[in-house]
């Protein structure tokens, strides 16, 4: 009996090795990039794959918002989209957060899980629903009017009214309102039981002091139906605003940052402006040459070379405050404002001295269109070493810009308009010549450009802009 055994147990140690299922590899995980310097978080606004398809390098995943624009992240391995850890719509994602995950072809995607190293995403990253806050606990015992005063101070004024008329009180009832409110139709709710017998006890009237007191004129001593608290009205979801309430608006990422930025910058860095009217009556003949060649080119082209010729001619005003000192940039990138529907932005015109009209006219063009389109790389809008911002086709005549940090100045430009200037003809004599005028202001960062620099600057500026042979 014992030989007998023995072969029956070698057979099962060795069969049994066989029986075990391979561990499979780590999946490759997708994390928020960094798309721009000041990127902090980033939402996620559409995936442009499923789970489950085959991924290949370069292959577009997900469309993020960054704080500048719309940026696709392309995947860095090829492989099999397992999971897709947060849902298209999530918003502020911190960088470095798991977003998805990758394995190799041949493995099972289905039953990927997520590392146990990555926690799920927090509350943050995912669409919020706004929900009624809870009303804090009461864990010790409390008087009724302070209750009661609680209830009244949560009132709608619909509610209020109800209930004043009708000598209710809303501790008879219960609130259903958001945050704990008593809403108009808690209020007919009372009416109604009221109605039918069910409450029999009125709100008491509070008695007069009895305390003699002085005789007062009788407006002084009028008192109001009612007593309306001082707190900020509260509409109710599904209902018209109360009068008195917004509407809260909610903030792309976009918008955050500029915000973020303008404040920090105005805080931060010591602004000084320069004002300066240039005479564009050459540039116009300049331009109108160019156009019956059928070479399409506006003003802000030639504001944009001027400075650019500018800053090369005078390379101490094309720097930088990295927090230390100041730094001489080795490049002129000028930063054009464009206007979009989430805020401001800045796209860059690189090496802007050695291009020629034409050639920043189409970067001008290009780059324009692709920020309002949201559709801008992160190359084509971070750094610059000096930014124009042009409101002239609003309909400005001058403004003051806030300065773009690290960059140490901004020029700010209005509309060209004609002005009346008495001025000497060749032969001596008084005659008023029509010019056309801009005023550009030059706000610049004290620490770097201080006002002399920033006045040199300026009449080099328009010296050049008012010679346009100076930009060729």
């Amino acid at each position: 009996m014992k030989e007998g055994v023995l072969p029956v147990f070698i057979h099962f140690c060795y069969l049994q090795p066989l029986e075990e299922h391979p561990t499979p590899a780590d999946p490759i995980k997708i994390l928020m990039p960094s798309l721009s310097p000041t990127m902090e978080e980033g939402n996620i606004v559409k995936w442009l794959k499923k789970e489950g398809e085959a991924v290949s390098t370069g292959d577009a995943l997900c469309e993020i918002e960054t704080d500048k624009a719309v940026v696709t992240l392309d995947a860095s391995d090829d492989g099999i989209l397992a999971k897709i850890v947060v849902e298209e719509g999530s918003k502020n994602i911190r960088l470095g957060s798991l977003i998805g995950l990758l394995v190799e072809e041949g493995e099972d995607w289905k039953h990927v899980e997520i590392p146990k190293d990555e926690g799920p995403p927090s509350p943050a990253s995912k669409p919020s629903v706004p929900s009624p806050s809870p009303e804090p606990q009461i864990s010790t015992p409390v008087k009724k009017e302070h209750i009661l005063g609680k209830l009244q101070f949560r009132l709608s004024p619909a509610a209020r009214n109800i209930l004043e008329k009708h000598a209710l009180d809303a501790s008879q009832g219960t609130a259903t309102g958001p945050r704990g409110i008593f809403t108009k139709e808690d209020a007919l709710k009372l009416v109604q039981l009221k109605e039918t017998g069910k409450i029999t006890e009125s709100r008491p009237t509070p008695a007069p002091p009895a305390t003699p007191t002085v005789p007062l004129p009788p407006q002084a001593t009028a008192t109001p139906p009612y007593s309306r608290p001082m707190i900020p009205p509260v509409s109710t979801p599904g209902q018209p605003n109360v009068p008195g309430t917004f509407t809260e608006i909610p903030a792309s990422n976009i918008r955050r940052v500029i915000a973020k930025r303008l404040t920090e910058s105005k805080s931060t860095v010591p602004h000084a402006y320069a004002t300066a009217d240039c005479d564009l009556g050459a540039v116009l003949k300049a331009r109108q040459s160019l156009v019956k060649d059928d070479i399409k080119v506006s003003v802000n082209d030639f504001i944009i070379k001027a400075a650019a010729v500018t800053l090369k001619q005078m390379p101490d005003v094309n720097v930088s405050w990295d927090g230390e000192g100041p730094k001489q940039l080795p490049f002129i990138d000028i930063s054009v404002a464009v206007a979009t529907d989430k805020g401001l932005i800045t796209p860059i015109i690189k090496d802007a001295a050695a291009k020629g009209i034409q050639e920043i006219a189409d970067s001008v063009k290009a780059l324009s269109k692709k920020a309002r389109d949201g559709k801008l790389l992160p190359e084509e809008y971070q750094g610059g070493s000096f930014s124009i911002s042009n409101l002239g086709m609003f309909g400005i005549d001058e403004f003051t810009a806030v300065i773009n940090p690290p960059q140490a100045c901004i020029l700010a430009v209005g509309r060209f308009r004609p002005v009346l200037k008495l001025e000497q003809d060749e032969e001596g004599n008084d005659r008023l010549q029509q010019r056309q005028l801009i005023t550009v202001t030059m706000s610049s960062d004290s620490r770097v450009v201080d006002d002399e620099l920033a006045t040199r600057f300026l009449e080099n500026f328009k010296a050049n802009l008012e010679n346009p042979i100076r930009l060729a």
